[in-house]
């Protein structure tokens, strides 16, 4: 029987005795009078008692005749002698054998039940709703079971990715025949690891191979094998391949590996006994002793690989590394191909348009970015979402909620005029630089007081020293432009600055950029446990002196570059003046604008042109 029928059954059940109680108590009221034992003396001297029971605490009778409709009666006693009295009047008596020994047990009983019932309310807190067993079950798996109904999720439902689908299409073929793939003596790799960026959809292809497979799939984080209690995530962890392999074919599915997988004694005090540890000893352990012609296999997600302990990715454990990497321009089409099929499109919408503009986004991001615009069509109250409304909501996503209620004065408002300006004039100077899509002095996001759209309309997979530093003259123009017009600098090009100082380091230390420090790199680019960190005093690999060098090599660029940008702008003042007016007026400049207010602008000479025309 279902749980909840019973559970509907049992309402019913106490409703009918509540009824049945009820309708008792209400015959008595009708029937029975309650009397003083003055009364019931009048009574007996009037003749009208026919039958009496005497307990030791009330008596009980029905009289001849009903008295103002009552048929019985019931009163305490007060007289001794109440038995010479019955018998005088001829009234039939007799006395009710009275047991105490239930309200006894009740006192004793009663609560011992309620200490019990506190208790295992109590337990079935601490064990998790676990109930009786919930603190032995600590050790348990949580982890939750999906079957093929449950995931609803196909290879149909992941689109960008499909280098990693046809990896894990033998892993389907497996599970779904596992004696007949390994006929010719091969064996499926005990565990696979999907390593990507976060929002690439490694979770969604995990639970598109259950899906596909139609298997049990057995879903748990990382951070849930390890508690404050030592031992129970190496319990957890025999508990869930324990329940895994009795329901093989099956798939173990372990989410955000390097919660539980980083790499030991990292972090932790030399001698401690630490949990964390413990567990991964118990996984490692599990995954020697795995065989694969059982049927059970283990897939695993990550965007932290560099972090995962080095037993962990050894042959035999995690034999195979499956890239989810952000989708290319094609793979963004067809992620906004499944997610546009929820929404109302007006006619006419290009999805290699939206692709293009797109670079750089995970498949989270088109899903978010596809919710926006509907959500933007339905604020304005359309019945389809249009291209512009996917236009806002790339802005959105990218430069952050508009601000039009905040104040500037208008000096500064002139002063970001000029600024965002001086982006977009660099930017539109300079070949083979990202297109500029808009220009605005509306405040957006947290501390941008405008900005200046610019969204790259094809993959770049690399980049060479000439469109580098294209880059840092684009984002030191702002900062030209304000010297060129005001002849001071301001604290609005604090992040520009920031960003161009970091290209140009790493054009120095990393790529080896600089001809008097030589092909060599400084810095390996390699990520703390914390994230992006700063190499430390101790950490260099190079002298101070060549670490003053490489101080030197950086300005040395900032300082070319700044001053390529202020030529740039000084060339094309009138067109700077006249447009950055114009932006005052409207607010917003769109690509064709931009267009329109720059035509005759003189561009730059790039390095590539001089080494020409020295040649």
């Amino acid at each position: 029987m279902d749980r909840k029928n019973q559970i509907n059954i049992w309402y019913v059940l106490i409703a009918i005795m509540g009824i049945v109680f009820i309708r008792d108590l209400w015959i008595q009221s009708q029937t029975i009078e309650a009397i003083p034992y003055s009364q019931f003396e009048t009574y007996l001297d009037q003749g009208v008692i026919d039958t009496v029971v005497i307990g030791s605490r009330t008596i009980n009778g029905t009289f001849t005749t009903a008295q103002d409709g009552k048929t019985g009666f019931v009163t305490t006693p007060v007289t001794p002698n109440l038995a010479d009295r019955l018998n005088d009047t001829g009234v039939t008596y007799s006395g009710a054998v009275e047991n105490t020994w239930f309200s006894t047990l009740l006192s004793w009983v009663l609560p011992a039940l309620l200490f019990v019932g506190i208790w295992i309310f109590a337990i079935r807190k601490m064990g998790g709703g676990q109930g009786m067993g919930g603190m032995m079950s600590i050790g348990k798996s949580k982890a939750k079971v999906y079957v093929e109904s449950d995931t609803k999720v196909t290879f149909a439902d992941v689109a960008g990715v499909d280098e990693a689908k046809e990896e894990l299409q033998e892993v389907i073929d497996f599970l779904k025949s596992p004696k007949e793939y390994g006929s010719l003596g091969a064996r499926m790799p005990k565990g696979i690891l999907l390593v990507g960026p976060p929002g690439t959809g490694k979770t969604l292809l995990a639970r598109a191979v259950a899906g596909e497979a139609g298997v049990p799939f057995y879903s748990i984080s990382g951070s849930e094998f390890v508690e404050m209690f030592v031992g129970v995530g190496a319990a957890r962890v025999r508990d869930l391949f324990e329940q895994a392999r009795k329901a093989a074919p099956a798939i173990i599915f372990i989410d955000e590996l390097d919660a539980l997988g980083r790499a030991r004694g990292a972090g932790t005090m030399q001698g401690g006994n630490d949990e964390r540890e413990q567990t991964l000893n118990q996984l490692l352990s599990e995954l020697d002793g795995f065989d694969p012609s059982e049927g059970v296999v283990l897939l695993s997600a990550t965007n932290r690989p560099e972090i995962l302990d080095p037993a962990l990715l050894r042959a035999g454990r995690f034999d195979r590394q499956v890239l989810v990497d952000r989708p290319d321009r094609a793979g963004r089409a067809q992620i906004l191909k499944v997610h546009m099929k929820k929404i109302v499109l007006a006619e006419g919408i290009g999805l290699d348009d939206i692709a293009a503009l797109t670079t750089g986004f995970s498949g989270a991001d088109l899903a978010n970015l596809v919710n926006e615009a509907a959500l933007l069509a339905t604020r304005r109250r359309g019945k389809v979402v249009t291209m512009a409304d996917f236009t806002h909501a790339i802005e959105r996503i990218v430069a952050g909620l508009e601000k039009r209620n905040r104040l500037i004065n208008p000096r500064e408002r002139r002063i970001v005029a000029f600024h965002e300006m001086g982006h977009a004039l660099v930017s539109m100077a300079l070949p083979g630089v990202n297109t500029v899509h808009k220009v605005s002095i509306i405040p957006r996001g947290i501390g941008a007081l405008g900005y200046t759209i610019q969204r790259p309309t094809e993959d770049r997979f690399l980049m060479t020293e000439t469109e580098l530093r294209d880059k840092i003259a684009v984002l030191m123009g702002g900062r030209a432009a304000e010297t060129l017009i005001f002849g001071h600098l301001s604290t609005g090009a604090a992040d520009d600055l920031a960003r161009a100082t970091d290209i140009a380091r790493s054009m120095v230390a990393r790529y080896g950029m600089d001809e008097h420090l030589g092909s060599v790199s400084y810095d390996s680019g390699k990520s703390s446990f914390l994230g992006d960190q700063p190499q430390g005093y101790f950490e260099r690999t190079y002298s101070e002196a060549t670490a003053e060098a490489m101080d030197e090599a950086v300005r040395d660029v900032l300082r070319e570059v700044s001053a390529r940008a202020l030529e740039i702008l000084t060339d094309n003042r009138d067109i700077l003046e006249h447009s950055a007016t114009r932006l005052l007026e409207v607010e917003t400049l769109d690509e064709a604008a931009l267009r329109d207010l720059t035509k005759g602008m003189r561009g730059a000479v790039t390095d590539q042109q001089e080494d020409k025309t020295d040649e």
